[in-house]
């Protein structure tokens, strides 16, 4: 699958959203996720400037066939959440009228701070496939930073969103946040096969990427031997 695999990480305020100053600040990263024969992509967290990441597939030859969301926040979608507005996938459906995937849990979320209706959405439960082209994209419930947070598994690739980073993992004080949840879902990916390569929903650490098996050793969310260890920490 790797040959026909279409992967870019791409870094706000760097690689798209250039001069936004609260892009360049909130350093998130979006996907792009295709199929080099089909031509057919999928963005991961369009938010910002979605014209840029647009602009990324046209450049590349790619067609735009959906969006995969992680959550809620609006610097992954976009949309009006305590007390800013950004752009993202409002703006980009009224440009490219595509499906938008979630997790179930996060439908609700993602309608009141887009403002997008319920038919714009496509809610999945964990492990559901969605396929790109030929490309098989895992979905994986990851509830902790928000209700319906959710990771992509893609050929030996983990895009964990706000669920783990590098160093550290998502808040959980949020509305929606849960610290048990979020243990438990670390604990569930930490025991995913192959050792995947994390690519995660910000740049909060030096390398833009690592395996999971790193991540695991490095990581203080992995410290904890004990959800009572874990609370200590984090609830």
């Amino acid at each position: 699958m790797t040959d026909r695999l279409y992967f870019r990480q791409l870094l706000s305020g760097r690689d798209f959203a250039v001069g936004d100053p609260v892009a360049t600040q909130m350093v998130n990263f979006a996907y792009l996720i295709g199929d080099t024969e089909t031509r057919e992509a999928m963005i991961v967290d369009p938010a910002y400037a979605v014209g840029d990441l647009l602009d990324v597939l046209a450049a590349d030859d790619m067609r735009l066939k959906g969006v995969l969301a992680t959550h809620h926040h609006p610097d992954h979608v976009g949309g009006s959440m305590m007390g800013f507005t950004l752009a993202g996938l409002a703006e980009l459906l009224a440009r490219e009228p595509v499906p938008v995937h979630v997790n179930r849990n996060e439908t609700e979320w993602v309608q009141r701070v887009t403002g997008l209706s319920a038919t714009d959405l496509t809610g999945h439960d964990h492990d559901d496939e969605v396929r790109v082209g030929d490309i098989p994209i895992r979905l994986l419930h990851t509830p902790g930073h928000t209700p319906g947070s959710q990771c992509f598994l893609v050929d030996g690739r983990l895009v964990a969103g706000d669920t783990l980073f590098l160093e550290g993992c998502g808040r959980t004080d949020f509305p929606g946040g849960d610290a048990e949840a979020m243990y438990h879902s670390l604990r569930w990916l930490a025991g995913l096969d192959g050792d995947p390569v994390v690519f995660p929903g910000h740049q909060y650490s030096a390398a833009p990427s690592a395996s999971l098996s790193s991540v695991k050793e490095s990581n203080f969310v992995y410290r904890p031997r004990s959800l009572e260890e874990w609370k200590t920490m984090f609830a």
